[in-house]
């Protein structure tokens, strides 16, 4: 390829400046109207709606109450009936009043839903529960008692 040393911008690769002279024309900021991202709402405005349109502005939201903050780990009456089955299996059931003790809270779960059937006789602590939960767990002979919550 051909290099053009006849055209302005070769001419213009002097020694420091580049034939805009020595006090500051197009070296400093001030030149592209501030650094970064200065002017963007003032005088860069024109700029910012061709080419950003989404420079400002929210999306989405975000939870403040520590309610949704709180991991919720959940089981279901299935895997709750798979628990006491392994517990009375390996001999590790503990009774009370003919139900079998299951403490929930202590094994990091938070919260009992109604999906699936239960065959045994339970005691379930836990701090929330479903009301679909709770109606099964007490037509199976068992009870469920909350830490606290009422859903």
């Amino acid at each position: 390829m051909v290099v053009r040393s006849k055209k302005k911008s070769r001419k213009m690769h002097g020694y420091r400046n580049r034939g805009w002279g020595s006090i500051g024309q197009h070296r400093k900021s001030g030149s592209r109207g501030g650094r970064g991202a200065v002017g963007m709402h003032k005088h860069k405005w024109s700029w910012t709606i061709k080419y950003f349109r989404d420079w400002y502005g929210k999306e989405g939201f975000t939870p403040r109450s520590p309610e949704h903050i709180v991991e919720t780990n959940i089981i279901n009456l299935k895997q709750l009936d798979e628990l006491a089955t392994k517990l009375i299996t390996s001999n590790k059931a503990v009774y009370e009043n003919g139900q079998i003790i299951v403490d929930l809270s202590s094994m990091g779960i938070t919260k009992i839903v109604g999906t699936g059937k239960i065959n045994h006789p339970v005691k379930v602590i836990v701090y929330k529960s479903s009301e679909n939960a709770k109606k099964k767990i007490i037509k199976a002979g068992g009870t469920v008692v909350q830490l606290y919550g009422d859903s």
